[in-house]
């Protein structure tokens, strides 16, 4: 499973911690027992190499990390309120704004089974160009999965338009569903029917739609699962969002159900939620106890069928 796109450290109130969406999912990926590879860039100076290091550590492989001897790897200042959520100051033009397209890039986009990328790793032309490139050269039956990522000024409709025809999956949390709502012209809703039209416009399998501590919403064309997320402890919710990513692509991959892959991945985000960071070290035993309860238990989540015909009717096409 391949995380596409920026590697980061997250200058926390605490100290600094790896991070970058992709670099999340592809450490969390491999926590799961897939081969999670980060494909980014750093900078050819001391955070650089503090990154490969950790990523070695976390035994992640470095391999597919471009050095950049020009630009600095990127820094995101963060800030915790007082219920753990985040918010992001994140410093421009850095390594990962200048990703290039290389021969190692396109083999490694040969062999793909997942590709998770998102939307800020694209604020830059030079990036954009490469992320769109290696998803062109994936395998048909690979999962593509794009992690919308409205961070302070980095998105446009023209960009996520682009991102979500790669996509078979789209993952959002509620304000960013609200926000892709009114710039591709959804209207008004639920968030169920918001995810509908948006599916339907973008031809896509599935919509994914986090909550935080209120659970969430997966909807495909026939089905809703809305789940009612656990309570806990925060310590902050970095990285939580790629957890429940990297969750989802295991048991999608594997044909589970909207159910079991909702259990899932709203205990495996809740727990990281509990840590510091988003890429916590955890034990073969934590991991296991913190799956160990996945039952389907009817009073945490909802399903229900969707009727094609009840679905309302967009007919604005993606790409038109």
């Amino acid at each position: 499973m391949i995380g596409l796109g920026e590697v980061l450290w997250d200058l926390l109130p605490s100290g600094r911690v790896l991070g970058g969406a992709p670099a999340n999912f592809a450490y969390m990926a491999s926590v799961l027992g897939d081969q999670g590879i980060v494909a980014s860039r750093v900078g050819d100076d001391d955070l650089g190499r503090e990154a490969c290091r950790v990523m070695q550590e976390l035994g992640l492989s470095t391999a597919y990390l471009q050095h950049d001897e020009r630009h600095p790897t990127g820094t995101a200042a963060v800030s915790i309120d007082a219920a753990g959520q985040p918010s992001f100051t994140i410093k421009n033009s850095v390594a990962w704004d200048f990703l290039e397209w290389l021969p190692q890039w396109e083999q490694l986009a040969a062999t793909a089974d997942v590709v998770c990328f998102g939307s800020l790793a694209q604020r830059s032309e030079m990036s954009a160009a490469t992320i769109e490139q290696f998803l062109k050269k994936t395998p048909k039956n690979a999962l593509r999965i794009c992690d919308v990522n409205l961070r302070e000024s980095f998105y446009s409709q023209g960009l996520l338009r682009r991102s979500f025809q790669h996509a078979d999956i789209v993952k959002l949390n509620d304000q960013e569903l609200l926000q892709v709502s009114y710039l591709f012209k959804l209207g008004v809703g639920t968030h169920e029917t918001l995810a509908q039209r948006l599916l339907r416009l973008c031809d896509l399998r599935l919509v994914s739609i986090t909550r935080g501590s209120r659970g969430s919403l997966l909807v495909t064309e026939g089905e809703a699962v809305e789940h009612k997320g656990f309570r806990v402890t925060v310590t902050d919710a970095v990285g939580a969002g790629d957890a429940f990513t990297a969750c989802l692509a295991h048991h999608y991959l594997r044909g589970h159900s909207l159910q079991e892959i909702s259990e899932s991945a709203n205990r495996f985000a809740s727990w990281v939620a509990t840590q510091r960071g988003a890429t916590p070290p955890i034990s073969t035993e934590k991991l296991q106890s913190i799956f160990s309860e996945v039952t389907l238990n009817s009073e945490r989540y909802e399903s229900s069928s969707i009727s094609r015909s009840a679905a309302t009717p967009v007919k604005e096409k993606l790409g038109s």
